[in-house]
């Protein structure tokens, strides 16, 4: 087993200044998001996130960004998923863009927000049939007794199925999170890390207040 303890390495591979800073938050997103889908790091719009229940218990997992623009960060599931029901309960979440080849990451919290029925529609329909089969045979985050369970369900209903676009259930859809914080972290050396982040001043027409933070 390696020691831990003494596993790191030293981020040499840029600096973020305030200078060097989007006038908002989403172009600087953009700036980021590009530079990592140029840089061809897999799946670049992967992102942790964390909800929590009626209890405050934490609970964190990656899916696949589906959009984003001021408005906030879009994701698509299962409505009736663990994060489903905690977001029914207390909708906030808090969520991380990994972008370790980079050096950097990218932290957004805010309230969260069912997007409807049409935009829904439009995170479905481009999926693959598999996939759309897959996702409506499931009911995400429920106890199964084997794989081959799964297997026959999806099984069953492709045979029941026309060919073509799997209708969207109506437990499925997208969601929207809204930022209140959108933080921009790049790695530095000697842990001299740049946090920079974008804190959104309701009391100032919804403007937004940069911050750097320590690291």
């Amino acid at each position: 087993m390696p020691d831990l303890s003494r596993m790191r390495n030293d981020y040499t591979l840029g600096r973020l200044r305030e200078d060097d800073l989007a006038p908002t938050w989403v172009e600087q997103f953009d700036r980021w998001f590009a530079d990592t889908v140029a840089a061809e790091i897999p799946e670049p719009n992967a992102v942790v996130v964390a909800t929590a229940d009626a209890d405050g218990a934490p609970d964190a997992r990656i899916v696949l960004m589906k959009g984003y623009d001021e408005a906030g960060v879009v994701f698509g599931t299962s409505y009736a998923s663990a994060k489903g029901a905690q977001l029914a309960i207390n909708p906030r979440a808090a969520l991380v863009f990994p972008w370790h080849a980079l050096q950097r990451q990218v932290r957004i919290t805010g309230t969260v927000e069912r997007i409807g029925d049409g935009a829904s529609d439009d995170l479905w329909d481009p999926r693959p049939r598999g996939s759309q089969l897959a996702a409506a045979a499931s009911v995400q985050s429920t106890v199964v007794d084997s794989r081959q369970e799964l297997e026959e369900r999806v099984r069953r209903l492709d045979e029941q199925t026309p060919e073509g676009k799997v209708p969207r259930p109506a437990a499925w859809g997208g969601y929207r999170v809204l930022p209140e914080r959108v933080e921009f972290w790049q790695g530095g050396t000697d842990r001299l890390h740049d946090r920079i982040r974008f804190v959104r001043d309701d009391e100032e027409g919804g403007g937004w207040i940069v911050q750097r933070l320590a690291p």
